[in-house]
């Protein structure tokens, strides 16, 4: 049972435990697999999927209502369906707009969930009701960490040590190393500003407080803003090292689509600094960090136009 924060309204009922929300865009084969590797392992609690397709239209979605229709028959496995593709964070809220759980975790179409990942997070959150938002460890298929799994808010100095390079010639320093918190023991759990929309599982009673993902991101940083909401709430986001998950990146991207990928990335950053960060620093210095938006962005068009 969860116990109410101070100040906070009382808990309510819920009809589940977790509410698993994915969303498929042009993914099957690797939907399927973050499907699968949910559906095989034997979970101590009540859960569902929600899936929803963000206007696919490559017929992966027809193929995965055929894979998993007796899931969806039972009611394990729910199917919201868009004609227009207006981002992730937008596809996120419908399903958040219709579950009734406890818990809500989204997890990324080209993931794989390891062991009793689920279980674990579940209880470590159970044991500290000011925990918000948990994120487990997320490994890239070499095995090697995803650095984007636990991060501080990307503030001026943050950015720019990441920017001029000194974040990675100085990966243990504590002040050029905080973006991705490479100064960090990836093998212990400990509180961050942020954690990875690829799988974030978030309390209830957090969202209710916080609100909804915010649909001006389209595809990037709306889980950086979500965490920036959160932690202004004064709930806990957690970086939790004893659950992980395998994370196939960029799985639905093809090379026509990579200008947008590169659009999105930056104007998240651009979107981010005004509504954060903006009246906290003087003109010139807002001015410095448009022009530097700006240029990466030219900079990664340029260097992508030759690939």
């Amino acid at each position: 049972m969860i116990v109410s924060g101070k100040g906070r309204a009382p808990p309510r009922r819920f009809k589940m435990d977790l509410s698993i929300v994915i969303v498929n865009y042009r993914t099957y084969d690797l939907t399927k697999q973050t499907i699968k590797s949910v559906l095989d392992k034997d979970h101590p609690f009540i859960y569902e999927i929600v899936l929803v397709d963000n206007a696919s239209g490559d017929g992966s979605l027809e193929k995965l209502k055929k894979d998993f229709s007796r899931e969806e028959k039972d009611g394990l496995i729910r199917f919201i369906i868009n004609a227009k593709n207006r981002g992730f964070a937008h596809a996120n809220n419908q399903a958040l707009k219709r579950v009734d759980s406890r818990y809500v975790l989204l997890l990324n179409s080209d993931t794989v969930v390891v062991d009793d990942c689920l279980e674990r997070c579940m209880e470590y959150m159970e044991k500290d009701n000011k925990i918000g938002a948990l994120g487990c460890k997320v490994l890239l298929p070499d095995g090697k960490l995803d650095k984007a799994c636990r991060r501080s808010f990307p503030t001026v100095g943050v950015s720019f040590y990441r920017m001029t390079g000194l974040s990675k010639l100085f990966p243990k320093s504590e002040r050029f190393g905080r973006y991705n918190l490479t100064y960090l023991d990836e093998n212990k759990t400990y509180e961050v500003e942020c954690i990875v929309g690829a799988f974030m599982m978030v309390r209830s009673n957090t969202i209710e407080e916080v609100g909804l993902l915010d649909e001006t991101f389209f595809m990037y940083g709306e889980d950086i803003d979500w965490c920036y909401r959160i932690k202004a709430a004064n709930w806990k986001v957690v970086y939790y090292s004893d659950a992980q998950i395998i994370h196939y990146k960029g799985g639905s991207l093809n090379k026509k689509e990579k200008p947008k990928m590169i659009y999105e990335f930056y104007r998240a950053m651009y979107i981010f600094y005004n509504k954060h960060y903006r009246d906290s620093y003087s003109k010139p210095v807002t001015v410095i960090t448009y022009l530097g938006i700006w240029g990466m962005y030219c900079l990664k068009r340029f260097i992508n136009f030759f690939r």
